[in-house]
């Protein structure tokens, strides 16, 4: 089974922004790059993906990858509107700021989802960092605050769960970036 992996990603200014209050706007930028770069390098290298497709305002320069516009309308409805684009295959939905991703996790996650669904929380609990849905079933993207329950209610608790550190981990918050650092990420620095 081949999967495609959808990477949303933010515009340079709206990019963690909750970090404000730690990070200069130039780090915060490095961050995100940095980041990204991470999370498309392990997809590059896990076995049984085979496109990575971003989803943002513009294609970036340098972007080798698929593009699908994000055309403004909010989050989910991107998300539901790229999955059409994309003819229903099976599909990994991955946000691109988990510092901690490898490719083991990527294989998790695709396990679980290989004959239907399966959902990886945020380390709270509470969010959703990742989604696999390998079946060409209806789903309905409820990314945003309590998304975890939400997206699991779906389908009445048979949606498998992933609960592994690389997909737990999202970098948010300053605890979430004090959490990454425990965890042996390094922050880039500006050159």
């Amino acid at each position: 089974m081949s999967w495609t992996a959808l990477l949303p990603f933010k515009p340079a200014g709206e990019r963690k922004t909750r970090l404000a209050g730690r990070l200069s706007r130039e780090e915060r930028a490095l961050l995100a790059e940095t980041l990204f770069g991470h999370v498309t390098s392990v997809l590059g290298r896990s076995a049984g993906v085979s496109a990575v497709c971003l989803l943002a305002r513009s294609r970036p320069a340098d972007w080798p990858g698929s593009w699908i516009e994000d055309r403004g309308r909010g989050l989910n409805d991107e998300l539901a509107a790229a999955r059409e684009a994309l003819g229903r295959g099976p599909l990994i939905v991955l946000h691109a700021d988990l510092p901690l991703l490898d490719a083991d996790d990527i294989a998790a996650l695709i396990e679980a989802g290989r004959d239907g669904c399966a959902i990886a929380p945020d380390r709270h609990g509470s969010g959703t960092n990742a989604l696999a849905i390998g079946d060409g079933r209806a789903f309905d993207f409820r990314f945003g605050r309590d998304s975890f329950r939400l997206h699991r209610e779906q389908d009445e608790g048979r949606i498998g769960v992933v609960t592994r550190p690389g997909l737990a981990l999202d970098i948010d918050t300053p605890d979430d970036l004090d959490a990454a650092l425990a965890g042996g990420f390094v922050l880039p620095l500006p050159q």
